[in-house]
């Protein structure tokens, strides 16, 4: 697949609160589609900066695959499904699925919720999971309106679950320990 060129930064076409999605239908900005992938962007933003804490290797480069992943999802929900894209696959959802039970072999079970912290990349993960899950949120008010790829929706659940995986296994290896919610306080 040859590589797309950004020739030009600024269009002028979105000027009057309107943006095209692939194909070229032109919709409104404020679309439910286009705040979809607007927070698949902004968690796939998120996942930068974790990256840029020094976060543990294996993590960095699972965190890769999944921001390719959410471009992916990106020009999915940017495309009506009568447009030949690029979708999110059920592959990318098992891979996800084997990443949650590798990382869950080192980890204790929890018995009690924990609070959302730990070190730099800890915390941001679990930032990362609460972004990943409004996106969810967003995509299934779009799925009540419009039709859009099978995968999505199940992609942003599971990876979610990960995110939570991965935040907990970045504090272990960083040896931090999870404080437990204390619902007496």
């Amino acid at each position: 697949m040859s590589k797309k060129r950004i020739t030009k930064v600024y269009t002028k076409t979105g000027d009057k609160g309107l943006t095209s999605l692939v194909g070229g239908e032109r919709v409104s900005k404020a679309s439910l589609r286009v705040d979809s992938y607007g927070d698949v962007d902004e968690l796939n933003a998120v996942l930068g900066i974790i990256r840029s804490q020094g976060v543990d290797k294996e993590i960095n480069a699972l965190i890769i695959k999944i921001q390719n992943d959410l471009f992916v999802m990106g020009a999915d929900l940017a495309s009506p499904m009568n447009i030949e894209v690029p979708r999110v696959s059920a592959e990318s959802i098992e891979n996800l699925e084997i990443a949650i039970d590798q990382f869950l072999e080192e980890l204790e079970p929890l018995k009690e919720f924990i609070l959302p912290s730990g070190n730099t990349g800890g915390s941001y993960l679990h930032f990362a999971r609460t972004v990943s899950r409004r996106a969810e949120r967003k995509v299934v008010k779009l799925m009540d309106d419009e039709e859009i790829g099978e995968n999505v929706l199940i992609y942003l659940n599971r990876l979610s679950d990960l995110l939570f995986v991965m935040a907990r296994v970045e504090n272990q290896r960083g040896s931090f320990k999870e404080t437990f919610v204390d619902f007496n306080k």
